[in-house]
């Protein structure tokens, strides 16, 4: 057997005469498989077949040329043959290797993923929210975008009224001047007494927006949630009880309340909710500013005048209703001094409410 540079040398001599041809194709086919290399045999500037085809058959009698062009081919296409295999296999070996550094166990335990924990907002919004479910209340909603006629009018703010002027609320702009986006989540309210005779209760939580510069206590776009309740015979003490039981579930059971006079267009009365102060007890500290006790949301009993807007009788019905800041509610609950935490997108403060 000859080594590869006899091979090669042997390929670029002339070609072996006739007689001794067989041979020659014999002892090229064991070489084939003896040295299975594709760029030995085939690279076009040096391969074997390129000095077969310029020594063996371009010199070649005219009368033999056929015989050997049509052995050289058929030994060409062979050639192809073992190298197409070795491609296939070569292909086959890399899906096995590639596989079996892929490969599974499906027996072993699986890693647990940590699921990112709802945003401390949210977690105070929906910890309000179940506690008036509990209480029989249901979920409205309504549209952010709302008209001047269900965000002020139909709560009894009438033209004119300082908060609607442009300094406090956010229109949409000309030729859309009857909208804008809703200061409060109260038109929700309007839009189901609309739609639901009484009795009802249902609890709105939803952004509102304000034309607010953003400060430790003040943002352009927060959360609230509203309450809402009218059925026959609801009186004051109704609404006392319900948001003495709501402040006792939120903030502990050893809270207390107090109800202070207070004003609002859609209600009369009128009246702020206190608790006492959850972190010195009513002693008096920096949170409550040594009073002893925080101011947590506004209240009242709804004005009969709104009741015209949604055809409830006012002589047969009557309601209270109830706001909220959830911000200012996760603020009091986690001692944050600062609202713009909430959004600052530090991870460090916020993996703190996991």
């Amino acid at each position: 057997m000859k080594t590869l540079d006899e091979l090669a040398r042997w390929a670029a001599s002339p070609p072996p005469a006739e007689a001794d041809f067989p041979a020659a194709l014999a002892e090229l086919r064991a070489a084939l498989a003896a040295y299975p290399q594709r760029d030995f045999w085939m690279s076009r500037k040096a391969g074997v077949f390129t000095h077969l085809n310029e020594h063996w058959l371009k010199p070649a009698p005219p009368a033999r040329k056929p015989a050997i062009g049509q052995a050289l081919n058929q030994l060409k296409a062979e050639a192809e043959g073992v190298f197409a295999g070795q491609e296939a296999q070569a292909a086959r070996a890399a899906v096995t290797r590639r596989l079996a550094a892929e490969r599974v166990d499906v027996t072993l335990p699986g890693v647990s993923a940590l699921a990112a924990p709802s945003h401390p907002v949210l977690q105070v919004r929906d910890e309000i929210v179940q506690i008036f479910l509990h209480l029989g209340y249901t979920v409205a909603d309504g549209p952010e975008i709302e008209t001047a006629y269900y965000n002020f009018e139909a709560l009894n703010i009438p033209f004119g009224h300082p908060a609607r002027e442009e300094q406090d609320t956010l229109y949409l702009g000309p030729g859309l001047d009857d909208y804008l986006l809703r200061t409060h989540t109260s038109p929700v309210q309007i839009r189901t007494m609309e739609r639901q005779a009484p009795p009802l209760r249902i609890i709105v939580p939803g952004k509102v927006y304000r034309r607010d510069a953003p400060d430790a206590s003040h943002s352009p776009n927060f959360h609230q949630i509203e309450g809402l309740a009218v059925d026959c015979g609801l009186h004051f003490g109704d609404l006392k009880g319900t948001l003495d039981h709501f402040a006792r579930e939120f903030f502990g059971p050893s809270v207390r309340t107090r109800l202070r006079p207070s004003y609002f267009q859609f209600t009369e009365p009128s009246a702020e909710l206190d608790v006492s102060c959850i972190f010195c007890g009513g002693a008096g500290c920096r949170t409550c500013k040594h009073s002893g006790w925080i101011e947590v949301l506004g209240c009242g009993m709804v004005d009969p005048a709104v009741f015209g807007f949604v055809n409830y009788d006012p002589e047969a019905v009557t309601g209270f209703a109830f706001g909220m800041g959830v911000e200012r509610m996760a603020m009091i609950r986690y001692d944050v001094d600062d609202l713009q935490r909430f959004y600052s997108g530090d991870l460090r403060f916020l993996e703190q409410f996991r």
